[in-house]
């Protein structure tokens, strides 16, 4: 005679913690995934009705100067979540109006750098001297895309900007380069992700990408921070932006 006990699956064995920590990382993707949308709706819908984008390089370039506030915002938050994992939404919010001005500072630099390596490749690939300029200018580009975010995460703990924020994070992209390679490459896939499934990819995506980005950009300034006070000693100045 069969026991009708040993026929039935095993149920899940997770006790009331872990959900919490389930639940409370679901809440932290929504809330960075709404923040993100809310944010940079104007992109987003720009994105939505123009079909070849590339073909308006400064509108678009323009439209992204306010990427830079939403992912301080949003490094912010998840900052934010340490102290209290259910942190409300607001909180995303208040920090997006506080870092505005610091991150629209640290950011924009950044971004013109991609911009003008971008068009300088596209000017200079069938001249004679681009197979030998064009890698260096590819190299720039990815510096400069690294060290925006790097700064970005850098305004979580210290929500003010200065020449020595940017020289920092681009010591530490050039240094630990690797981890800088990697969070482009996983912000380059949720793009081409969200690009294909634009609902469905904004609301799981995003928050999950920039959870490992915040933690690789810690990692970067963390281990680079005594090496970059040596070498950028010479290189303060006044902080330049709002106040903790």
């Amino acid at each position: 005679m069969n026991n009708p006990v040993a026929g039935r699956r095993p149920g899940l064995n997770l006790d009331h913690g872990s959900w919490e920590l389930v639940w409370s990382h679901i809440h932290r993707v929504l809330v960075v995934n709404l923040g993100l949308a809310v944010t940079n709706a104007p992109l987003l819908l720009a994105l939505g009705v123009v079909h070849r984008p590339w073909q308006y390089p400064v509108f678009f370039v323009l439209l992204s100067f306010g990427l830079g506030p939403s992912l301080a915002a949003a490094f912010h938050y998840l900052r934010r979540t340490i102290e209290d994992d259910r942190a409300p939404v607001a909180d995303l919010f208040r920090g997006y109006r506080r870092l505005f001005v610091p991150a629209l500072l640290g950011w924009a630099p950044w971004v013109l750098l991609v911009a003008v390596a971008a068009t300088d490749m596209a000017v200079l690939r069938r001249t004679a001297p681009g197979p030998a300029l064009v890698p260096l200018l590819v190299v720039v580009a990815l510096v400069a895309a690294s060290s925006g975010t790097v700064t970005m995460a850098a305004l979580g703990d210290e929500p003010r900007i200065s020449p020595r924020t940017l020289l920092t994070a681009c010591y530490a992209s050039v240094r630990r380069w690797w981890l800088g390679l990697l969070n482009l490459a996983l912000l380059g896939i949720t793009l081409v992700l969200v690009n294909q499934a634009p609902l469905l990819g904004l609301a799981v995506l995003p928050g999950c990408t920039l959870f490992v980005v915040r933690r690789n950009s810690d990692a970067m300034l963390t281990t680079v921070a005594p090496a970059a006070d040596l070498a950028l000693s010479h290189a303060h100045r006044d902080p330049v932006g709002a106040q903790a």
